[in-house]
């Protein structure tokens, strides 16, 4: 068993303030929070990190647990600074002097920072979604939202004949937001065992365990189809 200190976006069973909002409340504000996120300038984005950082501190999530969740943060951010960095030697080699070329090649650029500062912050809103909520109720309030939704337009006068009060587009998207933690739970016990047998970090682990991810999440989903068609959902 994986340990869910180690798992990025695990839902935590301590109880903290958010755990006892409702999940369709927790959807709403968090959701339109990470676009709101993408325009905000880079101030903000500080405030709102810092923020989100005391909020999941009175959620009870401990720094390993936040460090945790900054792992895809990190990585993106380190896959947007390489190339960053490649996008400016390749414009400007042989223009100018390799000490001046290094200097402004590696030196982090205003853009970079910005993004940087929203990924952090939507990653951070991501966290305090699926560590307070578990994938149950994230997939109730969507299924019992899109049911209200098609009982509202089923009474209206052309429209109504031809909505189903059977919910799916919001039942699947529920299915892929519970896929997020369990990819990352999955991955956690891959790198654990990879470990285990002696494997060293580098592009050999990644060829060799993400084939098996993927193939291993096409069968999770395949079967939660299969449980959800024979339950009549």
């Amino acid at each position: 068993m994986v340990n869910g200190a180690r798992t990025v976006f695990k839902y935590k069973t301590v109880k903290g303030p958010l755990h006892k909002l409702p999940a369709m409340l927790k959807l709403l504000l968090f959701l339109p929070l990470s676009f709101v996120c993408m325009s905000l300038p880079s101030l903000y984005l500080a405030i709102g990190i810092i923020a989100a950082v005391i909020t999941a501190s009175l959620c009870k999530f401990t720094l390993r647990e936040q460090l945790t969740d900054f792992k895809p943060a990190a990585f993106y951010a380190s896959l947007m600074y390489g190339l960053s960095v490649f996008s400016v030697l390749f414009e400007n080699w042989g223009s100018m002097s390799l000490p001046t070329l290094a200097a402004i090649a590696f030196l982090p650029r205003a853009d970079f920072l910005h993004s940087a500062l929203r990924l952090t912050l939507v990653v951070q809103l991501s966290a305090l979604l699926f560590r307070t909520t578990s994938s149950v109720e994230i997939r109730e309030a969507l299924i019992n939202l899109e049911r209200r939704i098609r009982l509202i337009l089923k009474h209206l006068p052309l429209l109504g004949k031809a909505i189903t009060p059977r919910p799916r587009f919001l039942q699947n998207i529920s299915l892929f937001l519970s896929f997020i933690p369990e990819i990352f739970e999955t991955w956690a016990a891959f790198n654990l065992a990879w470990k285990a047998r002696g494997g060293k970090q580098g592009t050999a682990k990644i060829k060799t365990l993400v084939f098996v991810l993927i193939t291993l999440s096409f069968e999770k989903a395949a079967l939660k189809a299969r449980a959800l068609e024979a339950r009549g959902k």
